[in-house]
């Protein structure tokens, strides 16, 4: 079965991982997956291609103009259609819309999506409309895969429960522990050596991860624990008001945001806690690999979070996101090591069960089959 997998990737963020964990066990299933990496005209090597390259998955760089570009998506068909794809496979809102509205009549392939969340935009802004379109796309194809149960709820009334299923996020556990042995260079190094403990956060600088409300906690924390310290990973549009918060409480000197990097693994297995005050999430892997690596988790009780920590059995879940509500659950956690420890354990457990990328992988080959027998 040659199956296309069509992302327009902004980092090395959860879907990215996922996509990665999933063609490497398709391979091994004796699929004949490919990713199809977009991106603008301008833009260098991805991280995602990057990545893949590295771990010997296949992978085609193709760029295009920004936007609502209809012309590119006939020319993604075109090149789907004359290699022989049995199988498109979206992941974003992206080529949900440019390849998804078409009426497979006229795509000539069928398609299905895998959906990880909806950031629930402000009305009549462009990424509403973006998910506007979004909900029609999704109607219009084979079938849709949800990364938990909880997110059956944002799907539009008219699909269907056997075109929709849910498939959770899977993880490649043996390969994440090998990567956290890896060192780390500077500024990283330098950090954790004058910092304890060292609370991590990690995903795209954007409204929908609360790191605004992070920030404002480890403020209220630092001033109990004058010596701890705050690492955000990602990169994002609100980069710059974040940095103004953290200038306007004078903790720039103990809050770093290094932007993407390659490294995360490397800094779970330093850092005391994982912190996560989403206001929307999927499955986030960010979760899966905390966990993984024995992290403590303090995380908001949203999508399939709740469900992944055992509803507190293996971790922290906060009844709000307000900076005081953090800052206390943030205390609680580095001072009562033992019942982090109890839940660490509890969580670990969970996630080896139940979230590894070969299960992840027979469930969408179970998908696929099903909706390609589909008339």
């Amino acid at each position: 079965m040659k199956v296309l997998h069509l992302i327009d990737s902004g980092g090395l963020y959860g879907a990215e991982k996922v996509l990665l964990s999933l063609v490497k066990e398709q391979l091994g299933q004796g699929l004949e997956p490919m990713i199809l990496s977009a991106g603008e005209h301008q833009a260098g090597e991805k991280a995602l291609e990057t990545e893949a390259k590295k771990l010997g998955l296949p992978v085609t760089e193709w760029r295009m103009k920004p936007g609502l570009n209809l012309k590119a998506a006939w020319m993604i068909r075109n090149w789907a259609l004359a290699n022989n794809y049995q199988l498109l496979h979206s992941h974003g809102f992206k080529f949900n819309v440019l390849l998804g509205m078409l009426p497979e009549k006229v795509r000539g392939v069928p398609i299905i999506a895998t959906l990880h969340g909806y950031v629930h935009a402000q009305r009549l802004s462009k990424m509403w409309l973006y998910e506007s379109l979004d909900r029609f796309a999704i109607r219009r194809m084979r079938g849709v895969v949800l990364v938990g149960e909880a997110m059956k709820k944002e799907l539009p009334g008219k699909i269907s429960s056997g075109q929709a299923v849910a498939i959770p996020n899977g993880l490649d556990i043996s390969e994440l522990q090998k990567s956290s042995l890896d060192s780390l260079d500077e500024p990283f190094k330098s950090f954790f050596d004058n910092h304890e403990p060292v609370i991590l956060g990690v995903g795209r600088l954007s409204r929908e991860k609360g790191f605004d409300r992070l920030v404002s906690a480890f403020s209220e924390f630092r001033k109990e624990y004058p010596k701890s310290g705050m690492i955000i990973v990602g990169e994002g549009k609100l980069r710059n008001q974040l940095e103004a918060l953290i200038a306007e409480l004078g903790i720039q000197d103990d809050v770093l945001m290094p932007g993407y990097c390659s490294s995360v693994p490397a800094l779970f297995r330093r850092s005391q806690e994982l912190v996560m005050p989403s206001l929307t999430e999927g499955l986030p892997i960010t979760l899966l690999e905390a966990i993984a690596l024995k992290v403590p988790v303090i995380a908001s009780a949203v999508g399939e979070i709740p469900k992944v920590l055992g509803y507190g059995k293996g971790g922290e879940l906060l009844s709000d996101i307000e900076p005081a509500t953090i800052a206390r659950a943030i205390e609680q956690s580095v001072n009562d090591k033992e019942r982090s420890r109890r839940r660490v354990d509890w969580a670990y457990g969970a996630v080896v069960r139940d979230y590894s990328s070969a299960a992840m992988a027979a469930s969408y080959l179970e998908f696929y089959e099903r909706v390609l027998g589909a008339p």
